[in-house]
């Protein structure tokens, strides 16, 4: 397996099953850290406007909450399951994991450690901070919290993605 692709990771789905993502292979993906009670909570809507954008094509969202930045995800599994649903959520959302620091989860390590756009560090600053992920499993590019998931920036970069091979 390719030790610069996503696909070397397993996560925790909500319901507890462990997920590798290769089950994305071929897939353009967005990875946004959420939280519930932040300002930027709304994007959640946002992110399902995009994934129906993009719906009939190779994309997928991938949500994890954290509770690194100001205890804004005081939530857990079913908990956070029902938030979601309830906000109307069309894209999985997985366990709650630290997404920065020394106890992130090995994923959220390997999106800061790797370069992108001759940027290093891109460790998420708060929630909803967003990787771009190619049909290959590389990461491509990240965004900050304050671009919308909806943004012209982002959709374009998806669209590109998209119709590109791997």
């Amino acid at each position: 397996m390719n030790n610069n692709s996503i696909y070397q990771f397993n996560i925790q789905q909500l319901n507890g099953e462990e997920l590798n993502l290769s089950e994305y292979k071929d897939k353009v993906l967005l990875i946004v850290n959420t939280a519930s009670q932040c300002g930027f909570t709304p994007q959640l809507k946002d992110l399902s406007a995009l994934k129906n954008e993009f719906k009939d094509q190779d994309f997928e969202i991938l949500a994890f909450p954290s509770n690194d930045f100001g205890g804004q995800e005081p939530l857990e599994g079913h908990e956070i399951d029902a938030f979601c649903e309830n906000t109307g959520v069309n894209y999985p959302v997985f366990e709650k994991i630290r997404v920065r620091g020394p106890y992130a989860d090995p994923l959220y390590k390997f999106l800061a450690e790797k370069k992108q756009n001759g940027k290093l560090n891109s460790a998420p600053r708060w929630n909803f901070h967003k990787y771009l992920i190619s049909k290959a499993g590389l990461v491509t590019d990240f965004f900050y919290p304050f671009t919308k998931p909806t943004s012209s920036k982002i959709r374009k970069k998806i669209a590109r993605l998209l119709s590109a091979g791997h």
